[in-house]
């Protein structure tokens, strides 16, 4: 491996451990709400709403963030080629997810 690659390497693990981190505080409801819904409410609107969802909602997204550059980083140090397709897969999964949730909680 040359300097380079290892430099890209500690940094896709280092954001990874960053997304992990949110996706924990936001797991555990602590620190602020890293959600549209809410940041972009009135503050009559972020005093009536129920935040829980709106946490997890958040907390899952991060989470598999954090996973999709922590496998961009194994396929870094393996170079495997098929690991890419993963990451791919999971960002599909993670824009329908965003969706889905979004429209979940806004039925509820």
């Amino acid at each position: 491996m040359h300097t380079n690659e290892v430099i890209t390497l500690v940094v896709l693990v280092l954001i990874s451990l960053i997304f992990f981190v949110l996706g924990y505080f936001q797991f555990k409801e602590k620190g602020v709400l890293l959600n549209n819904a809410y940041i972009y409410a009135s503050k009559e609107e972020r005093k009536q709403m129920n935040k829980r969802p709106h946490y997890r909602q958040s907390a899952v997204v991060f989470v598999m963030i954090g996973i999709m550059f922590l496998f961009n980083a194994i396929e870094m140090f393996f170079k495997s080629g098929w690991l890419y397709y993963f990451s791919i897969g999971l960002i599909i999964l993670l824009i329908i997810y965003a969706i889905v949730s979004s429209i979940m909680i806004n039925r509820k």
